[in-house]
């Protein structure tokens, strides 16, 4: 017989918000029990109602604040709190950014067994319309016989229905609505779950800079194609299409090469890296820029410098980099990503790097570049962190290592085998504000071999 699942309490329950969780949500005890609440404040009493109770900890929803917290501002979108692209619209920019500093440095402390000598002050840059990546779910209402194209509602596999959002690049967050309602036009409107966004900068007069790229599940009909040809050329957008995985991306409009254009440009190093749509590339190009400034002044580079970047993408650090040291090698996993790489270096007339595709979760010490005698390292690993190659650093050890990372928890944990197994000292560490609104942590630290 299977278990019946427990009733939630109905009536609202008093709490007091005592800190902040990793996501964004208020943390409280209820008899005893952490709970987490979103939409409350650290300071703040509010009334709640579950949404699920479960053996360790319970989750609600604020229903009403009783007194607010001075850090509260009223959101600006009027779907915070529906929609899951946001977590922190009701806390200002200078108090999300000072609460991501704060869970860094605990997490260094309490995973790491660590802490820098120097606290970095943050990097920010404008919190609206700076993302210019995204992937929009897209899904056909039968009842309603609409389309709704944006971000999940938060715990739901339904879409907020937005018609615009004010996170996204103009170019995209305004048209939601006109999305929609072409894919809705379409034979296969309920067949394309996903458009995924790539905006670039500025290519010249006339020239698109912006791409959609539609996944649909079904074969689009020549009539679908013309309609997805025409909303670009109306709209001055790039449009693609992806019937199965990303190696069967094409582009439909514009037709001409010459009238389409994915690049940005980082004129402090005289650099500029075009990419494809479903390329990785970060998301905000203005904090990009800043965080490549401090990336390169963290590692002191002169002319004698040999530098190692490893996860380097599509070159985002290595070609900067190569711009001030000496010699760069670039490590990336994914093929073509490396061969984007290369060809950015050769437009670029960079000669002194070399680009390498290795699974960098494997065995490094059979690579012949490995041992070259790198004396800085830049580390610019996803999520789940460099475990493997913070456990085998190059021989002899670099001098210094600027570590960029996407999450603080997994920063601490590789940090602490830098400092207390091969006995770097933690310098300095700080935050970047990526990812405005949300709970994302982008972070930087910079060790030195003591």
């Amino acid at each position: 017989m299977s278990r019946r699942r427990k009733k939630l309490p109905t009536e609202p329950v008093r709490a007091t918000i005592e800190a902040l969780s990793h996501d964004g949500r208020g943390i409280a005890h209820i008899d005893g029990k952490v709970t987490f609440i979103a939409r409350a404040l650290p300071g703040e009493e509010v009334l709640f109602r579950y949404t699920s109770q479960r053996g360790k900890f319970d989750e609600g929803d604020a229903v009403e604040i009783l007194q607010a917290s001075p850090q509260r501002i009223a959101p600006r979108c009027p779907h915070f709190g529906v929609c899951g692209g946001c977590s922190l619209q009701h806390l200002s920019s200078a108090d999300q950014i000072a609460a991501k500093q704060e869970r860094l440095l605990e997490n260094l402390a309490h995973l790491g067994k660590v802490s820098p000598e120097e606290v970095l002050p943050p990097l920010t840059a404008a919190p609206w319309g700076y993302r210019r990546k995204a992937r929009l779910g897209v899904r056909f209402m039968r009842r309603e016989q609409v389309v709704r194209v944006g971000f999940r509602e938060r715990h739901s596999a339904f879409l907020t229905d937005a018609k615009q959002c004010d996170v996204l690049h103009p170019a995209i967050g305004s048209r939601l609505t006109a999305m929609g309602e072409l894919v809705n036009g379409l034979s296969v409107r309920d067949k394309i779950p996903q458009i995924e966004v790539a905006v670039g900068d500025e290519a010249g007069e006339g020239v698109i800079h912006t791409a959609l790229v539609f996944r649909h599940l079904e074969a689009l009909s020549e009539s679908d194609e013309r309609q997805l040809c025409a909303f670009g050329e109306e709209h001055g957008l790039g449009i693609f299409v992806q019937p199965k995985g990303p190696q069967t991306v094409r582009r439909l409009w514009p037709v001409e090469d010459s009238a389409f254009r994915l690049h940005y440009a980082l004129p402090d190093y005289d650099v500029e890296l075009d990419f494809q749509p479903t390329d990785f590339t970060q998301v905000n190009a203005a904090l990009n820029r800043k965080m490549i400034d401090r990336a390169i002044d963290l590692l002191a580079l002169d002319t004698e410098d040999r530098v190692l970047d490893l996860f380097c993408g599509l070159g985002n650090f290595s070609l900067p980099l190569a711009r001030r040291a000496g010699q760069v090698v670039g490590v990336e996993g994914e093929e073509s990503l490396v061969e984007r790489a290369r060809e950015n270096a050769r437009r670029n007339g960079i000669h002194n790097v070399a680009f390498h595709a290795v699974d960098l979760n494997g065995d490094l010490a059979a690579e012949p570049w490995y041992g070259a005698g790198f004396n800085k390292l830049l580390l610019d690993p996803p999520r789940s962190g460099a475990p493997v190659v913070v456990e085998k650093l190059p021989r002899p050890l670099p001098e210094r290592i600027v570590y960029v990372s996407c999450d603080p928890a997994t920063l601490a944990r590789d940090a602490g085998v830098l400092v207390n197994q091969h006995g770097y000292s933690l310098m300095s560490a700080g935050v970047m504000d990526m990812f405005p609104h949300t709970a994302h942590v982008e972070s930087i630290a910079l060790f030195l071999k003591t």
